[in-house]
């Protein structure tokens, strides 16, 4: 038997216009707040709505009124702990602003993000705010920008667009703690990332992140102060899933010279490699020495607890959404924006690789 009639049918406007003994007009500017409308309509129209429990149709509003309220997010991958701290940064600021958020997650994967993107001007989002999947090449996000709809970049810069970036800049922060390294007598250091490419890392590709060409540059740099160069080989990119994860760590650690340090682009990774670490049997930092990029809660529990470039994600995310609504909102741009910067914490996960002690 089909249960059809005794689904509740929606509210419309003309229910509450009816309830009301106002013209649908009225009701309709009373509930969408625009228009002149006497206090004694708009406390009917009021008044029956929530009577009735009327809920309003957002793409009916946003129709009449230009706007929807809503900010679309685009990320790489939710998954990653980074990624889910800097939406929740967003999604507390637009709330405090009135404004929901619609968040889409690409995999890093281009043209995920190009059909996310038109997903969410098709939905008449007001503004959008992306992690750009590739630095380079941003034709679709050229293209929001130059339609005058609000963008606003997170974490990574677009070569040649000239909209508001939140960012910390990774060069000075990657040469610190490549240095770090150096100086408590590491030599083979391996770098590990989940960004795509389509070939094995060589010195002075060009790399979709800017995140990570920034990271590569500060290591380069530490080394070349000291008269070495990074070996390529040590450079492990388009690490995927746990199970690729594990795997390059494993050939990092089991090659005729192993690395004596690994640095782990992100908390997902992280995980990862020392997971792999422990199925060979080896400890930290007696074996081999390791740091990771974020600062995240589970980092200070394990033992020893573990070297870490902390970034202020949360803050990030926050500073994000600000900047977009004021676009949105047509205000000007704080005159001294935030400034972020990422630090090296120190705690128990690096020391002297084991050949050079005495």
């Amino acid at each position: 038997m089909s249960n059809n009639g005794s689904r509740r049918r929606e509210i419309t406007v003309a229910d509450v216009a009816k309830a009301a003994q106002v013209s649908k007009a009225q009701a309709a500017r009373a509930l969408g707040n625009y228009g002149a409308v006497s206090e004694d309509v708009r406390s009917r129209v009021l008044a029956a709505a929530e009577e009735l429990s009327y809920r309003p149709n957002e793409l009916a509003r946003s129709m009449n009124t230009g706007k929807s309220n809503t900010i679309g997010v685009v990320v790489g991958d939710i998954e990653n702990p980074h990624f889910g701290l800097a939406t929740r940064g967003i999604t507390d600021t637009a709330k405090k602003s009135g404004y929901n958020v619609i968040l889409i997650n690409t995999d890093e994967e281009l043209t995920a993000e190009t059909e996310a993107v038109q997903v969410l001007l098709d939905k008449r989002v007001d503004g959008l705010i992306v992690a750009p999947a590739s630095s380079v090449e941003t034709k679709h996000l050229q293209d929001v920008h130059e339609s005058g709809r609000p963008l606003v970049l997170l974490d990574r810069k677009a070569e040649g667009l000239d909209v508001e970036t939140i960012a910390v800049s990774m060069t000075g922060i990657s040469y610190e703690s490549t240095r770090y390294l150096l100086q408590a007598g590491h030599r083979r250091i391996a770098f590990v990332s989940t960004l795509k490419t389509g070939s094995p890392y060589r010195s002075g590709m060009v790399l979709d992140s800017s995140q990570i060409s920034e990271r590569l540059e500060g290591m380069e740099r530490a080394f070349s102060e000291i008269g070495l160069t990074l070996p390529e080989d040590h450079v492990r990119l388009n690490a995927g899933d746990a199970d690729s994860i594990r795997n390059i760590t494993r050939g990092l650690l089991l090659m005729p010279e192993p690395v004596t340090a690994i640095v782990a682009s992100d908390g997902l990774i992280a995980l990862s490699v020392v997971e792999a670490i422990q199925e060979l049997g080896l400890s930290i930092p007696e074996d081999v020495s390791f740091l990771m990029y974020d600062d995240f809660s589970w980092t200070r529990l394990t033992s020893p607890p573990l070297t870490v470039v902390s970034q202020p994600v949360y803050e990030m995310g926050v500073a994000a959404a600000g900047a977009l609504i004021r676009q949105i909102e047509g205000r000007k741009p704080a005159a001294n924006g935030p400034g972020f910067s990422a630090r090296l914490i120190r705690r128990g996960s690096v020391a002297m690789p084991r050949a050079a002690r005495v």
